[in-house]
């Protein structure tokens, strides 16, 4: 039977010679499958800029449907998707800023304390005893059974014995 191509892109496999390669390389469907993988890697941010450049599809706003799904050079989002988007663009933003935040090497740790001081006294970040709160992920409190080193520690702190001997 010879040897067999299968294109990941389209999900597809055919004979292997140079005309039947070349005919599925430079066809529509393999550029179109092709385009919706890339797409669908790209962040945020460039999906919003392309999004906001378009006019709303009047077909899709009318009927709900469009004949052209996806390949339409016309925006398919609505107020609410766009919306959605621009939060999401956003918090992703505030993330990598965060990242960048963080302790780097090269970097003294008094400058990195006192530019966290300032974020949380810019926040209002203090405890009733004035001890800062941890930064805590919420994601992480939803965890049960969590193993004690992961656990945050107790509102008035750890409990320390003073007769406690070490060795």
């Amino acid at each position: 039977m010879g040897k067999r191509y299968y294109c990941d892109y389209c999900d597809r496999s055919f004979q292997d010679n140079m005309h039947n390669r070349k005919k599925h390389l430079n066809g529509v469907q393999h550029h179109r499958s092709k385009k919706a993988w890339f797409d669908y890697f790209r962040d945020s941010s460039a999906i919003l800029y392309d999004e906001q450049a378009k006019k709303a599809c009047r077909k899709f706003l009318q009927k709900g449907i469009c004949d052209f799904g996806p390949n339409c050079r016309f925006s398919h989002m609505s107020e609410e998707d766009m919306a959605n988007l621009q939060r999401q663009v956003e918090d992703e933003r505030q993330l990598r800023e965060d990242a960048e935040d963080t302790f780097k090497p090269g970097r003294c740790i008094e400058e990195w304390l006192s530019r966290r001081e300032k974020k949380q006294t810019a926040l209002g970040v203090k405890g009733d005893d004035g001890l800062e709160e941890l930064d805590v992920p919420p994601q992480l409190l939803s965890i049960p059974d969590l193993p004690p080193s992961l656990r945050p520690p107790p509102p008035g702190g750890w409990r320390v014995k003073v007769n406690t001997e070490w060795g």
